[in-house]
């Protein structure tokens, strides 16, 4: 069979796909994005939402890298939120609801029209590797494609076994194959495979529900696009309101006595589930004191019917599905048009991938999304597009690409993956990131834009937003704020106590009801700022102390990882080193001792050892020269 050569060959189309493929092309490198069912790139296979806690920072990331997530849900969602509002801004998060099939058809008609990308159906059944270096793909119709770089985005569809209660079928997700034949591959080629488990909730009709008395939740008054591309001004998607229900006791006990058909309870599932998405069966087993769940009703799109019940994912028997959603308020006549089911597939685990997010044992393989033990849109998108920077970098013979978990949360997921590895489908939250006051949303162009292919417009908005807060952060600081019956009466009818004596404008902003846009209404400025401007401008005033601690923490960060670890090091010569410690170090191997201080179970007296004795052989090298 005769062979064509590109220069990346990318297996899967779902969203790390799609960033991988569509970035390969847009930067002028011959690529082949092999799908098993073109018609459904870009499919949202779970819930139709983009963002949420950590994961709307994610995009916002993606999108300053140069990345098509952002600019798809800005063109297709149906409702935006901004959660965590009323906390502070290391924790604002921007979420949107997405109509499903518009994105996904978006997603699909983009990368038909990208110049340099081809698609390809089909399966891939090998992985071609020369030499300890990959050099293209065979599918299972015995045609094969060279390349120079492969990277791996299957999803679920690894092996993939779909559970409707008691009944299995093949496939990574509802009504499509699995990929069947990679899993038996990666392990001729000597990679470790696991095996994980995720779900989905059922779809309902939505006039089969009853509105009355539920909680409605409605979009942003002044929502906030995710692209850093499109404009602020007059951007008002919103178009749905959703909802919120509950479950209650009824629910719970309908559950409790079908445990014995639910795939998961019965032992039929044998892949370990996601932790912080889990199953209504797992709420109800493990919080049994728990008087009730949330269940949020989100619309599907404006041309459907269909409403996705979020908050019940299960793999119980349709009939059970059916009893439960009768027992909730508003859904006591629901009609299920898609019942909920979870899926097993394999994965390979991270820590066989180095930081770049190729892999150890063959050069020139990347692997990104869920794949790598990953659940969720963003993650596997900030995975793809990591991967392919990365890998434009090993084809260029240039230096890796590697994002610190200072910089960003896709340096955060990708450090946690291939030094901790995963034992559950792994999820961004905040809390996992050390810095993420500097993480915020609105600054990631600031933060990465120079690391990828956001074009030229993007990086000028950046440094023109940069420039304004500087600008405006000298004016505030030459003005003095003097008490005055103005003054006052205003701080007293938001809530703040009395100005007593003259202070400068940053230390009046520092206040917590004190808003910077209210301030330049009292006291005008004499040039327009943009929103971007303004608000970077009072995050820098307001959290100044804080930014200044943080810092701090940066470069005891930086000093860490500074500290390099030779790759051919022997831990088994280091005296002092547990046994169990150092058969840890031998599994990552990490680059440097900062990595090292991350592996689960290693100590700060196994980093007291292991630095003495780098510095030990530094002294050693240094004397023999």
């Amino acid at each position: 069979m005769a062979t064509r050569d590109f220069d990346i060959i990318v297996v899967g189309g779902g969203h790390a796909g799609i960033e991988a493929g569509l970035g390969g092309a847009r930067l002028g490198y011959r690529t082949m994005m092999i799908a098993l069912q073109v018609d459904n790139i870009g499919k949202m296979s779970c819930n139709p939402a983009i963002g949420g806690i950590a994961k709307g920072q994610l995009v916002r990331e993606i999108d300053a890298l140069g990345g098509e997530m952002g600019k798809c849900i800005d063109r297709t969602g149906i409702q935006y939120k901004m959660l965590n509002s009323s906390k502070g801004p290391a924790v604002h998060s921007p979420r949107a609801q997405a109509d499903r099939i518009k994105y996904q058809l978006y997603m699909k008609r983009t990368c038909e029209l990208q110049e340099g990308l081809y698609l390809k159906q089909g399966e891939v059944k090998d992985i071609l590797v020369h030499n300890g270096e990959v050099c293209g793909v065979k599918l299972t119709t015995g045609e094969e494609f060279t390349s120079k770089v492969v990277i791996v985005c299957t999803g679920t569809f690894l092996s993939g076994l779909l559970h409707f209660g008691m009944k299995s079928i093949e496939g990574g997700r509802a009504g499509e194959p699995p990929s069947s034949y990679l899993s038996e591959c990666y392990k001729r080629l000597g990679f470790t495979v696991g095996r994980l488990k995720t779900g989905t909730c059922p779809r309902i009709h939505i006039r089969s529900i009853c509105f009355d008395g539920l909680e409605e939740q409605k979009g942003d008054e002044n929502p906030r696009p995710f692209s850093f591309s499109t404009p602020i001004e007059g951007f008002n998607p919103n178009k749905i309101s959703c909802w919120i229900t509950y479950t209650n006791q009824k629910t719970h006990e309908i559950i409790r006595k079908n445990l014995d058909r639910s795939p998961l309870y019965s032992g039929k599932i044998t892949g370990i589930g996601i932790r912080y998405c889990p199953s209504i069966e797992d709420k109800v087993v493990k919080f049994p004191d728990k008087a009730s769940h949330h269940i949020f009703l989100e619309p599907e799109g404006l041309d459907t019917v269909e409403v996705y019940v979020n908050g019940l994912s299960t793999s119980l028997p349709q009939d059970v599905q059916l009893e439960m959603l009768h027992s909730i308020k508003g859904l006591e006549e629901a009609e299920v048009i898609r019942p909920g089911y979870a899926v097993e597939y394999d994965f390979i685990p991270p820590t066989q991938l180095k930081h770049n997010l190729e892999t150890k044992l063959i050069r020139g393989l990347f692997h990104a999304g869920q794949i790598n033990g990953t659940s969720g849109y963003e993650e596997a998108a900030g995975q793809g597009i990591y991967a392919l920077l990365n890998a434009v970098r090993y084809l260029e013979g240039k230096e890796p690409l590697i994002i610190g978990r200072h910089e960003a949360y896709i340096g955060v997921m990708v450090d946690d993956l291939v030094t901790r590895g995963v034992k559950e489908p792994y999820r961004l939250f905040t809390s996992r990131a050390e810095y993420r006051l500097h993480l915020r949303h609105d600054n990631a162009d600031i933060r990465l834009a120079h690391y990828g292919f956001a074009n030229d417009q993007v990086l000028e908005k950046a440094r023109k937003k940069q420039e304004e807060a500087r600008i405006e952060i000298e004016r505030l600081e030459r003005i003095i704020v003097s008490p005055s019956k103005e003054i006052n009466e205003w701080l007293n009818h938001i809530g703040e106590p009395p100005l007593t004596h003259p202070v400068p404008a940053t230390v009046f902003i520092r206040r917590p009801k004190v808003t910077l846009k209210e301030f330049n209404r009292l006291c005008p400025r004499s040039k327009p700022i943009s929103y971007e401007g303004e608000e970077l401008a009072e995050i820098l005033i307001k959290y100044h102390g804080y930014f200044e601690r943080e810092e701090k923490m940066v470069e005891k960060f930086k000093y860490a990882e500074s500290i390099l670890i030779p790759p051919n090091i022997d831990y088994d010569a280091i005296d002092g080193l547990p046994r169990e410690s150092k058969q840890r170090l031998k599994e990552v191997n990490p680059t440097n001792l900062g990595q090292a201080s991350r592996i689960p179970g290693i100590r700060a007296s196994d980093l007291v050892v292991l630095h003495l004795y780098l510095e030990k052989k530094k002294m050693l090298s240094a004397e023999s020269r």
